[in-house]
C-alpha cells in the first residue's frame, strides 16, 4: 500500500498535488511520503511483537537524512555497510547502540570509527575481517559483540545480482565451517561473540527460501549453544519483495514473514534483528519525470522523457520494472498507447520499459514511476553531466525539499584543473 491516488483526476502524494511539487522544483524529481513510510516500518515491528526484537532499517534502499530521521524517531535501528552510511545514521540522530555494521569489506578505518563512535554489533563476513575487528579492538581497549554471517546455501529464487545467500556468493562464511569460525572468534581479545547473521537476499516474492534459511540459523544455534557459545541475538537480514507490478501476485506481507520467524527460531529465547530497507522504502517514492517528444520510430514508438538512465538505473542495471502512470488520469475509455520509455542519455540501455501499454502522453505531460522509493536517488549519478535530481518528502498537506539539485556550476567546481595546465 502507499499514499499515492488519483484525486479529482490528479496524482497526489498524500494530500499534495504532484503538479504543485513540479511547478516548485521542476522535474525530474523524487517524491516520498511520511505516511508511507511510517506505515511500512509500523507493520514490521507489529509483526515482530511479542519477541524481543529491532527493527534496523537497510539504509541502502534510501540513506536521505531525512528518511532516516523519520525513521530513527519512529525506534528504527540502522543496518550501515560504509562509513559514510554509520555517518549518515549518527548525524540523523541514530544512536551506536541502534546501529549494526554489515559489509564483507570493512576498514580498519570504518572499524575505528564505529568502535570510538558506538556500535550495537559489526556483523562478520569473514575469517581476516574478525582478526582485524580484533587487532583494531584490543588496539582501543574496546571489547565489541559480533554475529557472524552465514551463508546457508539457499536459492533466494530472486534476480542474480541481489542473490547473496547461495554459496558462490561473495557474503558470510559457509555454514558447514560456522563451529570453527566461531571457535576462532571466541579466541579472540576484542570480540563477545553474540549471535548468528543470515541474508540470502533482496526481492524475495516467497517464504520458502526464508523458512530453509531460518531452519539452519536455528539448528547451528543449538550446535553452537552446545559447544558453549553464547548465541542471544540473531540477524534474520532483509529481503522481502514488493509488488513492481500490479497485476502480479504480491509477494509476503510482514505479518506472514513474522509469523514464519516465531515459527522457526521463536523458541530460542534469543533476541531478534531484521533488516528490512526495499519494503519500508521501495512504495513509498516516486520519480516523477516529464514527456520532452514522443518520437515515432519504424515499428515502435519512443516516449522521450527528462529522467534518465542516471537517475534511476534500477531498469538498466536488472531489467527491473516500474510501472509508470500519468500524473494527469487518463478519461475512462480513452485508447490506450505503445512505447518505449526511453531517457535522453547517450546509451542504448537508457530505457526504462518496451513496449509498454499505458494512457497516451505528450509533450510537457507529468509521469510517474511507481515503487521508486528503494535503490533509487541513492544509486543515481552525474553521468552525462546531468544534474543529480531533487528528492522531496510529502506530510499530509505539505511538502519539502530534502535534497535539492545543484546548480551546474557547483557541479562543474567540483572538479579542479592543475596549476600546471
Amino acid at each position: 500500500m502507499d499514499h499515492f491516488l488519483y484525486k479529482n483526476g490528479v496524482l497526489h502524494a498524500e494530500d499534495v498535488p504532484v503538479p504543485d511539487i513540479a511547478a516548485a522544483v521542476g522535474a525530474p524529481f523524487y517524491v516520498y511520503s511520511t505516511a508511507t513510510l511510517t506505515r511500512h516500518f509500523k507493520l514490521f515491528d507489529d509483526a515482530l511483537d511479542g519477541m524481543e526484537h529491532l527493527v534496523c532499517y537497510a539504509m541502502k534502499a534510501n540513506s536521505n537524512q531525512a528518511v532516516l530521521k523519520l525513521l530513527g524517531d519512529l525506534g528504527a535501528g540502522m543496518d550501515v555497510v560504509s562509513g559514510g552510511e554509520y555517518r549518515r545514521a549518527k548525524a540523523a540522530g541514530v544512536p551506536g547502540d541502534r546501529i549494526v555494521f554489515s559489509g564483507v569489506g570493512k576498514t580498519r578505518e570504518e572499524m575505528e570509527l564505529a568502535l570510538t563512535g558506538g556500535i550495537r554489533q559489526f556483523n562478520i563476513e569473514s575469517e581476516p575481517e574478525m582478526q582485524l575487528l580484533s587487532k583494531v579492538a584490543t588496539e582501543l581497549g574496546k571489547e565489541v559483540p559480533v554475529t557472524i554471517r552465514v551463508n546457508p546455501d539457499v536459492d533466494a529464487k530472486t534476480h542474480e545480482k541481489i542473490a547473496t545467500g547461495k554459496s558462490d556468493n561473495k557474503f558470510g562464511i559457509p555454514i558447514s565451517r560456522a563451529r570453527e569460525v566461531y571457535a576462532q572468534a571466541a579466541a579472540l581479545p576484542g570480540l563477545k561473540v553474540i549471535g548468528i547473521d543470515v541474508h540470502i537476499g533482496s526481492q524475495l516474492t516467497q517464504l520458502e527460501p526464508f523458512e530453509l534459511a531460518f531452519q539452519k540459523v536455528a539448528e547451528l544455534t543449538e550446535v553452537l549453544r552446545a559447544d558453549g557459545h553464547e548465541i542471544s541475538r540473531l540477524d534474520l537480514g532483509g529481503g522481502l519483495g514488493i509488488p513492481y507490478e500490479r497485476s502480479n501476485e504480491a509477494p509476503p506481507l510482514p505479518v506472514e514473514f513474522g509469523a514464519l520467524v516465531k515459527k522457526m527460531v521463536g523458541h530460542l529465547g534469543c533476541e531478534i534483528e531484521i533488516e528490512p530497507g526495499r519494503l519500508i522504502a521501495g512504495n513509498a517514492g516516486l520519480m516523477v519525470s516529464e514527456v520532452i517528444y514522443v518520437k515515432s520510430g519504424e515499428d515502435r514508438d519512443f516516449l522521450i522523457i527528462d529522467a534518465a538512465m542516471n537517475d534511476l538505473i534500477r531498469p538498466a542495471m536488472y531489467s527491473a520494472h516500474h510501472d509508470i502512470i500519468p500524473v494527469t488520469e487518463a478519461a475512462p475509455g480513452a485508447e490506450p498507447a505503445t512505447y518505449d520509455v526511453v531517457g535522453p542519455v547517450c546509451e542504448s540501455g537508457d530505457t526504462f520499459a518496451k513496449r509498454r501499454v499505458m494512457p497516451a502522453v505528450g509533450p510537457g505531460d507529468l509521469v510517474a514511476f511507481r515503487s521508486a522509493g528503494a535503490y533509487g536517488a541513492v544509486m543515481s549519478s552525474e553521468y552525462n553531466s546531468r544534474l543529480m535530481i531533487p528528492e522531496v518528502l510529502v506530510h499530509g498537506d505539505q511538502f519539502a525539499v530534502i535534497r535539492p539539485r545543484p546548480t551546474f556550476d557547483e557541479m562543474i567546481n567540483r572538479d579542479t584543473i592543475p596549476s600546471w595546465l
